[in-house]
């Protein structure tokens, strides 16, 4: 009992994220995303 409530948690969270994935897409919110990405990445190098 306790194995198939587990697996119906870990295929909602699965589905919550992938819908929230495509919210994000929808409000093009694509660039702002990969733009703090860089910079985050810039910034633990040491570039920026």
């Amino acid at each position: 009992m306790i194995k198939i409530l587990d697996k119906w948690k870990s295929i909602l969270v699965l589905v919550v994220g992938i819908a929230f994935i495509i919210y994000g897409v929808y409000r093009n919110e694509v660039d702002t995303v990969f733009t703090k990405a860089i910079k985050v990445c810039m910034e633990c190098i040491g570039i920026g």
